[in-house]
């Protein structure tokens, strides 16, 4: 059994941020904390003072989390970035709103003395016997601590303060984890301690001007005196005395939501599983009376993109994906009467082929649309068809031969656009073969649906848009339009790039439409393409033919790997710097600084150059710590390391520096997400440092092999669309929305005797009896299990569902 606490957070918008640069504009990014942890960067929106970001992250946490705090930065190339300000949430404030927070909170000013970070180890207590009663104070250790000074690290010494006294420890220099290993002793007065506290304080000492603090923690007298405290505590900051700026730094759109969790062992949910799959084994039944159907009813617009996904990543671990999304589309299309509204909505079916693409088709997105998203990224040209918008004094960046007019403009735009969208159309249409055969078969079973719907002649285009709708609508145009939101670049597009992709994406959308409502729009324009799309259309209708030409046995779907990746498939790739210190490394220790780097779900992979063929490799199993290093390690900033563990067992550390902090945390990132199944062999502790002239840089201990200094940070992970497949927790999910609904089960369930509750499970190719019963008896099981699990845990377990009302009377 484990505990999971997920929280998704979206960081979509900011508005009215003051203007940090000398232009009268900023260029914010936002910085994700979960208890100073940084877990998340956004990219950065250039030259705006109200940016849309619309990134989400779902982040896997630890359930003794106490705070997520979103900072808002504008950065700067020279220097250090600027800091404009940050929204707070504790834990308390996020879990208080049963659909999560979905608003937009004022920034509040960042202060020194309320950033702090790091714990530290004490050991407190009062001897039973002895007169007078001796408190004595052990400060052990700190780590983690914030650095204040310009070389990275800080001076750090403890203040302790009790009943009016007030003792210190040495200053233990240079280092943000020191070792202190000192007893203060404090004589208590006769009597009760009262409300009385101790106070340890930690400060950075400066021999220049006053000392910076770097966090505090508190313990009541009482407390200490009836039972010894021993531990690390986390530093906190002393309480908040800022006065608000009244929304003077602007304000940031935020939807966070908690969902705290608690997934039994998986043989629990198999009864659930086979409620869900019974109508596609089982295929007899009536398409309303299926647990599948009861999901769909259940299931509200805000919460179908995350039961969509789970949903599909089940049955691709089934082996049955394709039958899912037949029925789900054959279900839906039971209720279309006018062809042209065909999957317009954003119902369980639609949703679950958009994630099922997502899952299934990423690297099938990357391999047809990257080329030409990064050479229009590289280029940056200036293209405008909107007479309203164009800038002519832009425009004439584009020739030296003088003014340009309106025409000039709009020809040399329409030339370019010409160029991408014929790019764009022809790696689609040679794609046939790249596509993955699951999502061929998908399409071929919903164009025989569609065929079979709507049969007349004059219903003839629903076969092609029921597919483009999909492919196009849904797939390639959003990923034309924000291509790092599918990871097809690793920052936002400047405004005139962004232009250029809207434009494109609304020629997709065009195409995807099948050329149906060219000149009915609101842009007239637009108008110049449609020479282009028309063709282009014919020639989409050919690749959607092709698409769908596959045998359905060719696909051969079975259950999918635990891992949704390929083996070979690279994740993240890119020229980066080994930096090498003490001992010996897993990668081979000769001359070279740049090389070329491949990350796949097997190993993190280098060579001299992308064509190089002698290659040297980390492989991901052996990976035991994906760390940042200290600033001022190396001459070099922005480093990261990967200790890894060789075959007879030994740890060995490599260093990898990036050019610049973006870089080193999608980097990061990146590593820690395709280790993450090594979670029970990670080291719980590494150093930030390096060993070098006979002891650690970063806690200055003397000894190589001594632990590690700092906790490492694998305990929050970033969830993914490529996440490895858990049915266990994604049925629990499920389970968790179909508890939510428990009057609208109760009503399902009651119209049989004895609450239609079969009494045997049905075997295979054999459905049960009516669902709506056999439901609430696997929910009822699922909870008693959840209670016997609560109550060995201590923990309370989760409130009952709404209780129905009763019937009115007749």
């Amino acid at each position: 059994m484990a505990k999971t606490s997920s929280l998704h957070c979206r960081v979509l918008e900011g508005k009215d941020l003051p203007a940090k640069d000398v232009s009268g504009s900023s260029d914010p990014y936002c910085v994700v904390k979960v208890d100073n942890e940084v877990v998340a960067r956004t990219a950065t929106v250039w030259k705006s003072l109200n940016p849309f970001w619309g990134e989400e992250y779902t982040l896997r946490l630890p359930r003794g989390f106490c705070n997520l705090t979103v900072y808002v930065l504008d950065e700067d190339t020279i220097g250090q970035d600027d800091v404009i300000g940050k929204v707070s949430l504790s834990r308390q404030q996020i879990s208080a709103e049963p659909r999560g927070v979905d608003s937009w909170l004022s920034l509040a000013p960042v202060h020194p003395d309320e950033e702090v970070q790091g714990e530290i180890h004490l050991e407190l207590r009062v001897p039973e016997q002895g007169h007078p009663r001796v408190l004595r104070c052990h400060l052990i250790e700190a780590r983690d601590l914030a650095p204040r000074d310009s070389s990275g690290t800080s001076d750090p010494f403890a203040r302790v303060s009790c009943c009016g006294h007030t003792l210190e420890t040495a200053v233990i220099k240079k280092t943000r984890f020191p070792h202190w290993d000192e007893v203060l002793e404090f004589e208590l007065a006769e009597g009760e301690p009262g409300e009385a506290v101790l106070s340890v304080e930690v400060w950075d000492w400066d021999i220049v001007g006053k000392n910076d603090f770097l966090g505090r923690v508190e313990f009541p007298l009482d407390t200490i005196c009836t039972a010894p405290a021993k531990g690390w505590f986390q530093l906190l900051p002393f309480p908040s005395t800022t006065e608000t700026l009244g929304g003077q730094l602007g304000a940031l759109r935020l939807a966070v939501r908690l969902v705290e969790d608690r997934v039994l062992p998986p043989h629990y949910y198999q009864p659930l599983i086979q409620l869900l799959t019974e109508p596609i084994l089982c295929p007899g039944q009536p398409p309303a009376g299926t647990a599948l159907a009861i999901l769909e009813e259940v299931t509200s617009g805000e919460s179908r993109q995350d039961v969509a996904t789970k949903l599909v990543k089940i049955f691709l671990g089934q082996g049955l994906a394709v039958p899912l999304l037949d029925y789900l589309t054959t279900r839906e299309l039971a209720r279309t009467t006018d062809p042209n509204t065909l999957f317009r909505s954003n119902s369980l079916a639609s949703k679950s082929v958009e994630q099922f693409m997502k899952v299934v088709g990423l690297p099938y997105l990357h391999e047809v649309l990257k080329p030409v998203v990064n050479r229009i990224f590289e280029e940056k040209k200036y293209v405008e068809l909107d007479p309203g918008k164009m800038d002519l004094s832009r425009g004439r960046r584009i020739s030296f031969k003088g003014s340009l007019s309106e025409a000039r403009v709009r020809e040399s735009s329409l030339e370019l656009l010409k160029g991408y969208l014929g790019d764009i159309v022809d790696a689609i249409v040679g794609s046939v073969e790249k596509c993955p055969l699951l999502m061929r078969v998908a399409f071929k079973q919903l164009r025989r649906r569609v065929e079979e719907r709507f049969p007349s002649a004059q219903h003839e285009e629903a076969r092609y848009f029921s597919i483009s709708g999909f492919l196009f609508l849904r797939f390639f145009a959003p990923a034309v339009l924000t291509p790092k939101l599918f990871s097809l670049r690793e920052q936002h597009a400047d405004p005139r790039t962004s232009r250029t992709l809207l434009l494109l994406a609304k020629a997709l959308q065009s195409i995807g439409n099948l050329g149906l409502q060219l000149g009915q729009g609101k842009e007239p324009w637009m108008a110049p393409l449609h020479a282009l799309l028309l063709p282009s259309v014919t020639r989409i209708k050919a690749f959607l033919d092709g698409l769908v030409a596959v045998e359905s046995t060719e696909a051969g779907e079975g259950p999918v790997p635990p891992a949704l990746f390929q083996p070979s498939a690279t994740i993240k790739e890119g020229y980066l710097h080994t930096r090498t210190a003490g001992g010996a490394t897993l990668l081979p220790h000769f001359a070279f600084k740049k090389r070329y780097f491949w990350l796949s779900a097997e190993a993190l992979t280098y060579s001299k150059s992308p064509e190089w063929q002698v290659r040297c490799s980390i492989p991901v199993p052996r990976m035991r710590a994906v760390e940042r290093v200290d600033e001022g390690t190396f001459q070099h900033p922005h480093v990261m390391q990967i200790v890894a563990q060789d075959g007879a067992g030994q740890l060995h550390t490599t260093y990898i520096q990036c050019k610049s902090a973006q870089e080193l945390w999608q980097w990061l990132w990146a590593v820690r997400q395709a280790s993450s199944a090594n979670k029970e062999a990670m080291l719980p502790t590494c150093h930030p440092g390096t060993f070098r002239a006979g002891r650690w840089t970063c806690c200055l201990q003397p000894v190589c092999t001594a632990p590690g200094c700092s906790r490492t940070h694998s305990t929050v992970a970033l969830g993914e669309w490529s996440d490895p497949l858990d049915p266990a927790a994604a049925a629990q999910t499920l389970y968790g929305h179909l508890r939510r609904a428990g009057a609208w089960l109760w009503a399902a369930g009651a119209g049989g005797p004895a609450g239609n509750v079969a009494s045997e499970p049905p075997g295979p190719g054999q459905a049960g009896g009516p669902v709506g019963g056999r439901l609430q008896a696997v929910l009822r099981d699922l909870d008693i299990a959840h209670d016997a699990f609560a109550r060995q845990d201590g923990a309370p377990s989760p409130p009952e569902p709404p209780v129905p009302p009763p019937a009115p009377a007749t």
